[in-house]
């Protein structure tokens, strides 16, 4: 059963506390200072490739925790195998005590033990790991909070290399490295405490005994599983092997000291804190592969300069010095910052009853990539020195050979499932885009936002900043209780270029669930961005009581051609006393471009006391049907600032166009006399028959003109000039100046078409 809200807040504060104080002991006991301790000591590169390969070979004994598992609960085997993890470093900490007495080996061996005593108790602990995350990870934020966890490991980490770069300083006494390991057993001890607070996870439903070879044979068989497997095995080995021996190269090719090694850790620190912070604030959002392949990129990037590092700039010491500090920030960035990133990956791709399960495979391909690595770069890089090879040039081989396991690893990822994540590309473009990555921090805020006013500010800036990466956190706050947030919210979505099925979904919802609200709002959306899996449902709103909705839902099945519902839409409007209406259904019709529909909207102009605002707009359909409203606005807004102005407009437009036929003609050498004089006649008749209507009210003579236009040159002549040569007569229509500068532009365009189509 999931946690509730509250009980889910508190269990992850509790692994918080857990977290800071298994981060502190970490860095202390297994961190960069075991490293540097054994080279102090002088250990070899394979002694150093052992240490790494330790940290690796912790995860062979997870079956042992799972055997553990089957008579003891997950939490109590975690905190106890976490305290004696620290225990067993009191074997390294007693290590100078034999170097003071002459022993090094032994002191070396001590630290071997204490190291692999540490990782061995780990590994029986990690089998809590898998299933206690996935407890406190689900939700929406899975991503956000399993990176907020790296992220306090990464800040304390690079605290904690800090002040180990402050302790060191140059050539400390080998006694202060036990000072430093006994407060880490101390701080471990605790962390082991702490965990003990955290919920038992829920048992798998399978509780029959698996063997191993049984886990591998079901994941292998999956073909998306077996995909990621190997590339995390190429990414495992890439990373450990690099960020171990970087320490080495540090020392043993430059020369530094401890203390400037750890102080480049804190650089290493930075960067991963940096990753995961790059991470918590993407992941939800672009989802956990194109993160994945970005770090990975990113380490690559970080391998090239080693193998192009001119070994004349060793000397230099500020040179070497922001050499190292990028490496060791690249580094850590890209792969600890994969590594990370790749748990997310496997958690959503894996079912919930399998986590136990496939969690051990995946730490199993992750442990052997990662021992074989380090010991296998260990033996290399000492083969190389016992060959001749200067360090220099055996740290360039292994890093080569590094850099092409990564590009291999990269060749692969596109046998990686999406799991709804974006495209890398897709991705980058967000990564590099200011408007996805505001409106990413918008939604971050709006997640946290106390109060609604905060949630409608955050809406309102939501909807100046369109991001199709908000369309998630919208949806939420588009079911809100509050009029207002679900407004703003809907608000916001309109702004959308493109519409998902989840969006669409929800403002159909919205639609049959909120009028008089908000479903006027949804119903443009919708028609804004051709939902034909509205229709249905827009015309039977179409009659609604919500005249808001009725008009939106008549405009959306006009944007999108219904043309089988246009004879209902007129019925409407004749029907209809509600002004808004009438213009947002006159406002359909023009939308339509059907000459038809000409008539119906002539029958409104006939209405007794027509209000201006509507006349208006059945004008401007007419003109949209005839398509030329653009044109035609022009002169309306000109009438409209001066209503005297009507006949100098109807003359200005018969002036126009008889000069323009003049001018035309006039380049048309092939063209007969006899059709020249037809059309020279006919526009001087035009200027008679408009000056009689505009003057006189008289339309006999332009009502002849209009119908002697000949239909071919005439676009929809057959239907548009009858209608307009009737109107032309009606004493109801004439009263009408707007509709009269119509008719005579419309009469202008078409004698303007007809000189210039003529041949």
């Amino acid at each position: 059963m999931a946690l509730s809200p509250y009980r889910l807040a508190k269990a992850r504060e509790v692994y918080n506390y857990f977290n800071v104080f298994n981060a502190i002991s970490w860095n202390l006991l297994v961190g960069i200072i075991i490293t540097l301790f054994a080279l102090r000591l002088g250990a070899s590169s394979t002694y150093i490739g052992l240490l790494g390969a330790s940290f690796y070979a912790s995860l062979f004994f997870l079956p042992l925790g799972k055997v553990l598992a089957r008579r003891f609960s997950i939490i109590n085997i975690f905190s106890a195998a976490w305290s004696l993890r620290s225990v067993g470093m009191v074997f390294a900490a007693a290590a100078p005590f034999f170097e003071y007495a002459g022993h090094r080996n032994l002191a070396l061996l001590f630290i071997m033990i204490g190291v692999f005593a540490f990782q061995i108790f780990r590994g029986i602990g990690m089998i809590g790991n898998n299933p206690v995350l996935s407890e406190l990870a689900s939700g929406p934020d899975r991503g956000s909070y399993m990176t907020q966890i790296q992220i306090i490991n990464s800040a304390i980490g690079m605290f904690g290399s800090f002040v180990v770069a402050m302790v060191l300083g140059m050539e400390p006494p080998l006694f202060v490295y036990s000072i430093l390991l006994v407060l880490g057993v101390i701080t471990g001890v605790i962390s082991g405490y702490v965990i003990k607070k955290v919920p038992e996870p829920p048992n798998e439903q399978d509780s029959k005994k698996v063997h191993l070879i049984d886990i591998f044979k079901d994941a292998f068989a999956q073909d998306s599983l077996r995909h990621f497997m190997v590339i995390l095995f190429l990414i495992a080995l890439v990373s450990g092997v690099t960020r171990t021996f970087v320490v080495v190269y540090a020392r043993e090719v430059f020369g530094h000291s401890d203390g400037l090694i750890s102080l480049y850790s804190v650089f290493g620190g930075l960067g991963y804190l940096l990753a995961g912070l790059s991470v918590k604030f993407l992941v939800d959002r672009i989802g956990a592969k194109p993160l994945f392949l970005v770090c990975v990129i990113i380490g690559l990037v970080s391998i090239i300069p080693v193998i192009f590092f001119p070994s004349a700039a060793v000397a230099n010491m500020t040179g070497a010095i922001l050499f190292l500090v990028f490496l060791f920030f690249m580094l850590n960035f890209g792969f600890l910052g994969s590594e990370g990133i790749a748990q997310t990956y496997f958690l959503a791709l894996i079912p919930p009853d399998k986590i136990l399960n496939l969690g051990i495979l995946y730490f199993f391909i992750f442990g052997i990539a990662g021992a074989a690595g380090s010991f296998l770069a260990g033996l290399l890089v000492d083969f190389l020195l016992f060959v001749g090879v200067t360090p220099f040039a055996a740290f360039k081989v292994l890093y080569l050979i590094m850099g092409v396991l990564a590009v291999a690893a990269l060749a692969m990822q596109k046998k990686m499932k999406p799991l709804g994540s974006l495209p890398l590309r897709g991705a980058l473009e967000v990564i590099f885009s200011f408007r996805d990555l505001r409106a990413i921090s918008l939604l971050d805020k709006l997640n946290k936002a106390q109060d609604s006013r905060e949630e409608e500010l955050l809406l309102g800036a939501l909807h100046d900043t369109p991001s199709s990466l908000a369309v998630g956190g919208l949806l939420e706050t588009a079911r809100s209780p509050r009029l207002a947030t679900r407004l703003e919210s809907i608000r916001a979505l309109e702004k959308m270029q493109v519409l998902s099925t989840e969006a669409e979904k929800a403002l159909i919802d919205d639609i049959v669930n909120n009028p008089f609200t908000t479903a006027y709002i949804s119903a443009r959306i919708l028609g804004n961005n051709g939902s034909t899996a509205a229709i249905p449902l827009l015309r039977e709103l179409a009659v609604s009581d919500d005249y808001m909705l009725a008009g939106e839902a008549i405009i959306a099945l006009a944007k999108m051609k219904d043309e089988t519902f246009r004879p209902q839409i007129e019925q409407i409007i004749l029907d209809t006393k509600n002004l808004r209406l009438r213009i947002m259904g006159s406002q359909a019709l023009g939308m339509y471009h059907n000459p038809a529909s000409i008539s119906v909207l002539l029958e409104i102009l006939r209405t007794a006391d027509l209000p201006p605002y509507l006349r208006d707009e059945v004008v401007l359909s007419i003109a949209a049907i005839i398509d030329t409203q653009q044109k035609f606005y022009r002169i309306l807004v000109r009438y409209k600032s001066d209503n005297s102005l009507s006949g100098a407009l109807a003359m200005d437009e018969v002036e126009a166009s008889n000069e323009y036929v003049n001018s035309i003609l006039s380049a048309k050498k092939k063209v007969s006399k006899d059709t020249v004089f037809a059309i020279t006649s006919h526009a001087g008749n035009f200027q008679n028959a408009v000056s009689r209507y505009v003057k006189d009210s008289a339309g006999d003579d332009l009502s002849r003109w209009i119908l002697e236009l000949p239909d071919e040159y005439c676009k929809n002549g057959n239907v548009v000039k009858p209608v307009f040569s009737g109107a032309v007569l009606d004493g109801g229509l004439s009263v009408h100046n707007c509709l009269r500068l119509l008719i005579v532009h419309w009469a202008a365009q078409e004698l303007r078409i007809w000189a210039a189509k003529v041949k």
